[in-house]
């Protein structure tokens, strides 16, 4: 059984790339909050966040580079999330 790993290491280019866009959307994030859009203001902010988290995941926490049952655990655990914060809207919005 051949047990050698790939090397995954990113470069300071690309982690520095992924951190300019974590920045940018930090800032989008606040400069959405200024903004009323009403009932939009929550999935907009869902939305960035969800992006964000994505970004570190896969490239700080290396989860791109893992194996298959890894990604579907962490895309089971996103889908029991969503379900999750669905009723928590629902319940809150028909009290």
């Amino acid at each position: 059984m051949d047990n050698t790993e790939k090397p995954h290491v990113l470069s300071f280019t690309q982690l520095g790339m992924v951190l300019g866009i974590l920045l940018v959307l930090t800032a989008v994030t606040v400069g959405v909050s200024y903004v009323h859009l009403g009932f939009l203001n929550i999935p907009i902010a869902l939305t960035i966040a969800s992006t964000k988290v994505t970004f570190v995941l896969l490239f700080f926490m290396h989860l791109k580079y893992e194996g298959r049952i890894i990604n579907i655990s962490f895309l089971s655990t996103v889908g029991v999330l969503v379900i999750l914060i669905g009723f928590t809207f629902w319940d809150v919005a028909y009290r």
